[in-house]
């Protein structure tokens, strides 16, 4: 039973950092705006598994590993921002290609998987939320079986959240009337990857807490 309240309290403050808005939604809103179900599906996917390495990562001891060495944080933000930035100039200022739903990502060699894995891998602030939540919560006399579950439970709730996301925006009520906005989703798309890129870039340099 102390286990099973470990968990509770550590997923009261996961589920809403998941549900707020970043760089993951952005990504699967666009994804599923833009390509359809399949590439939103897929773009969760990478999302929730790049989420569950984190997790594991954290609990095997990369948080504490980045708060020692602070310049590897450091590091580790400037080059999260400085992608996320140079995505988001990418979908601002590119003009975007005659598209056909479902089949754009095949015809362009990129994954929607990978697209996801990558926007959350290069989100500095999922390292600062499993740093300060699920690594900190670990004691020596923590049964496997708890760390397995904390594991599962983030990739099996993004993955739900998402997916939820992407059926929403992918159905053709909302598709029908946003299909013609293409381009200017691209754009706020790629505003809101710069901007959560700055904001990184900003806060770089303030020292990564274990709590």
């Amino acid at each position: 039973m102390e286990w099973i309240a470990v968990l509770g309290a550590v997923f009261a403050i996961f589920l809403p950092a998941l549900v707020l808005p970043g760089p993951d939604f952005i990504g699967v809103v666009r994804s599923s705006m833009v390509h359809g179900t399949r590439a939103g599906l897929l773009t969760s996917l990478g999302v929730a598994s790049c989420l569950g390495l984190y997790a594991t990562l954290s609990l095997l001891g990369l948080s504490a590993i980045l708060v020692e060495y602070q310049m590897l944080a450091f590091a580790v933000r400037v080059g999260g921002g400085l992608y996320l930035a140079w995505l988001g100039a990418r979908l601002l200022f590119s003009r975007p290609d005659p598209l056909e739903i479902d089949t754009a990502d095949r015809r362009s060699g990129r994954s929607p998987f990978t697209f996801g894995f990558t926007v959350t891998l290069t989100n500095p602030k999922a390292v600062v939320l499993f740093t300060s939540v699920f690594a900190t919560s670990v004691t020596p006399d923590m049964p496997v079986w708890v760390m397995v579950a904390m594991v599962a439970l983030v990739v099996a709730s993004a993955a739900s959240w998402y997916t939820l996301v992407t059926l929403f925006i992918s159905s053709p009520p909302v598709l029908s009337r946003f299909s013609r906005a293409r381009s200017a989703i691209e754009r706020v798309a790629g505003a809101c990857f710069i901007g959560i890129g700055g904001l990184i870039l900003a806060d770089s340099r303030t020292p990564l807490s274990p709590s």
